[in-house]
């Protein structure tokens, strides 16, 4: 039986964000890993945040993959600031993601699963994508390089089987009874 987790991903608008998420889940399947998403593998007429808890409920781990959606521009942050110690700053050129892929990831952290981001290089990196919110190190990922050479790189190898590590765990803990002392 495979180790069900929760896969989530804006919905890719260009074949390199899709062919990023071939490799992911061709890894956790040859790993015994069933990567499950919602509205790609399973489907709920109730609305979202139930249907993401119930799919959570039956994962050991989450992965989240903060592509690219839309594109700042011209931007600024805190306009006008009149507070001492805040600066207006700019957003020129950054891109936003989803903002699913900071919900499912705060409501993982809730539960106790086991959280591994992935943001993609250029996305703001605030909210849950911000480096040592969930606690485990947020690599950042570029698809305008070979797509290949990150999947052979250190960098993944380690965080996906410490991560890996971590899922195993919840799964072996899950079947067994709770301890009273």
């Amino acid at each position: 039986m495979n180790i069900p987790i929760f896969l989530s991903y804006p919905k890719p608008y260009l074949k390199r964000q899709a062919t990023f998420i071939k490799y992911i889940r061709k890894y956790l399947n040859d790993r015994g890993i069933e990567a499950r998403t919602l509205e790609v593998t399973d489907y709920d007429t109730d609305e979202p945040l139930t249907a993401i808890r119930r799919l959570m409920l039956e994962s050991n781990g989450m992965i989240t993959i903060a592509f690219r959606r839309a594109l700042i521009k011209k931007g600024v942050g805190k306009p006008e600031s009149d507070v001492k110690n805040e600066k207006e700053y700019k957003l020129n050129n950054q891109w936003l993601t989803s903002p699913y892929c900071h919900i499912e990831p705060a409501m993982a952290f809730q539960i106790g699963l086991p959280i591994l981001i992935f943001r993609e290089a250029g996305v703001i990196d605030d909210g849950m994508l911000e480096k040592g919110v969930s606690g485990i190190y947020l690599p950042e990922f570029d698809l305008d390089k070979n797509i290949e050479e990150y999947f052979d790189s250190e960098e993944w190898k380690q965080l996906i089987r410490k991560w890996e590590c971590f899922i195993r765990t919840v799964y072996l803990s899950k079947g067994r009874p709770p301890e009273l002392y």
